[in-house]
Parts: structure tokens; sequence; C-alpha cells
């Protein structure tokens, strides 16, 4: 390890969940497991994707519920929730109840803007509201004071036999500090940095000051600590697409590289109107990894990581990915898995 690095303390994983429509059981089932042998392998967390209307995780606050049932120690996270879907008052007790049934395990990952092909779905989720929905921060400072225990309504007390809260209840009161903010622009991490939320980094950004990946991920990373009461002290989880090879078969190999070799003409430069930039996907032995990690001006920032696993690979893939990267490039960056 190079003596500049210190020893990475958080690893955690991403996945996306996939099912098959006449099966998606299976798929759902597939998930948990791979869940389960993440807490196994020791990794510290555990993170699921949001898809709405595709062949992914439509629910994963309903994912993670059953998570919580099948696992004792790991932080299960949303990456990300897009909060132009929800209502933050009704997703507020959601969370609350999952993060109670985890012994105060969540880490809700959220993200704001409007959903995807809003013009074609607007009018199945905001019939009536379309045209005056607000996508922007104020949606996400209304799940913040929802979940941080600010009064949702004016009434309280007893009415006839039930009693009533002026709060969103459950109330879980460390949640509030376990919020995570999805964010790929200088923006959206200074206002994080702000509202004292957590910043995830991906393998998406916006080139805005510059055309390097890294050099744009380190800059929202230091703007999202110049902006936040904690400083340096403030957490910040990197996601990347990384495919240790050391355990895997000469077939899974050859495949693995060429889903790489498929993505990677998206990184050379910015991408469509919103000029997104994206990491390359690693793919190789646990040490070269590493080292393509340490390389990173990122990474060198960062005590903690969500690596994402592919979209479309099998299960038994995942099995390999993941016990690699818990027994042989965690390691290599220092890390000790949780007991």
């Amino acid at each position: 390890m190079p003596p500049t690095s210190q020893p990475l303390q958080k690893l955690g994983f991403l996945t996306i969940g996939l099912f098959d429509e006449a099966d998606p059981g299976r798929g759902h089932e597939s998930t948990l497991e791979i869940i389960e042998l993440g807490e196994r392998l020791g990794f510290d967390s555990a993170w699921v994707r949001h898809r709405h209307l595709q062949f992914g995780i439509s629910s994963p606050v309903a994912v993670l519920a059953a998570a919580t049932q099948r696992t004792q120690r790991i932080e299960l996270g949303t990456a990300v929730i897009p909060l132009g879907w929800e209502n933050p008052l009704r997703l507020a007790e959601d969370l609350a109840t999952v993060d109670i049934l985890s012994g105060g395990r969540l880490n809700p990952g959220i993200s704001v803007g409007p959903p995807m092909h809003y013009d074609q779905v607007k009018r199945a989720l905001h019939p009536d509201t379309a045209g005056m929905e607000d996508f922007g921060y104020e949606r996400v400072q209304r799940l913040l004071d929802f979940v941080r225990g600010k009064p949702a309504t004016d009434f309280s007390g007893v009415e006839g036999f039930e009693v009533f809260s002026e709060r969103v209840q459950p109330h879980s009161p460390g949640l509030g500090r376990r919020m995570w903010y999805g964010g790929g622009s200088l923006r959206s991490a200074r206002w994080a940095g702000e509202h004292g939320m957590n910043l995830l980094t991906s393998s998406v950004v916006k080139a805005e000051e510059s055309e390097d990946f890294a050099e744009v991920q380190l800059s929202h990373i230091r703007a999202f600590r110049a902006h936040h009461p904690e400083g340096e002290r403030a957490r910040v989880s990197q996601g990347l697409v990384v495919i240790p090879i050391d355990g895997a078969t000469s077939e899974q190999r050859a495949r693995y590289e060429g889903y790489a070799a498929k993505r990677m003409p998206r990184t050379a430069t910015p991408q469509g109107p919103g000029r997104l930039m994206f990491a390359p996907d690693l793919v190789g032995p646990s040490e070269q990894i590493a080292e393509q990690l340490y390389a990173h001006a990122a990474f060198r920032e960062v005590h903690e990581v969500a690596f994402a696993l592919p979209f479309t690979f099998e299960h038994e893939d995942y099995v390999q990915i993941l016990t690699d990267i818990a027994t042989r490039l965690g390691p290599a960056l220092g890390w000790r898995p949780a007991v």
C-alpha cells in the first residue's frame, strides 16, 4: 500500500436486483441471498438500486425490510431513491419503520430531479398536480425534516380512543444522520454538505470544470466537505464498477472483459446535453485494481466505498466477484472484514 494512502475503513457493494418478468420472485430472492452473502463475507454495507417500470427493484425499501430479517449486522442502503416518484411524508414513515426493524442499520440514499420519461408517466404518477410538482432540493428538505423529527402537522393528542403525533412515527433518532445524497455536480455536493447529509459519489459525474473524471469527482468531494458542518470528517462513499477476476473462470473473465470493453467508449468524452462523464469499469486481478484505485485522485480522499456490481451478470458471477472483493481486493486496500 502506498504510504500516502489510508487503509479503507468501510467496504460495501451495490446491486440492481434484476429479475425475469415471468419469475420475479427468483430475482428478488437472488438479491436477498447476495446481501446475506455480503454479511457472511464481512462487508460493511449492501446497497440496492432503484428502478421504476423496469425489471429491477422498484421498491428498495420493501426489499431492505426483508433483508433486515435475514441479516444481523450489515448496513443496508439505497443508491438511490429518486424523490420525484415519492411523497416525502410517506417515504419518511417507511424509512423510519425499516430502520427500526433493522436496529438502526438503514442508510437511505436519495436524489432529485424529474422522474425519467416524465411526460409519459406523469398522468399515472401525479395526475392532478403534474405541472405543479417541485422536483428540486425543497423536496429533499421536506424528507429530511420529517426524518429528523420536525412536525408534520399542527394536530396531536387524543381523539376518542386514538392518540395522534405531530411528527412522523415511528421516529428513529439516528436515521437523520444516515441520510445520503447521490450527487454528480458541484451544486448538489455543496447542497448536501450545507444540509448535513452524507455524499454518495458514483461512476457518473457532470463535466463542469474538467473532462478528467477523477479531477471532477475530487472537486465534488472537497466542495462537499468544505460546506459540511463536520468538515473533513463528513462521510463520503465512492461507487465505481469493480470486477476482480482472481477466482473467475476463463469464460467469466472473457465475459467481464467484453462487458467493460463495450462500455469503454462512453468514458472518452462527456455524453449528451448534461455532459455526463462515466468512469471506466475496473476489471482485472485484485492487485492491479488496487493500484488503479490508489492512482485515482478521488479514491485517495475517501475512507469508504460501495463498489457497483455490473447490471447483467448471473448470480454465480456476483458470488465470485463479491468473494474476490472481500478476500483479495479489500485486504489489498487495507480493509479488514467486519465481525
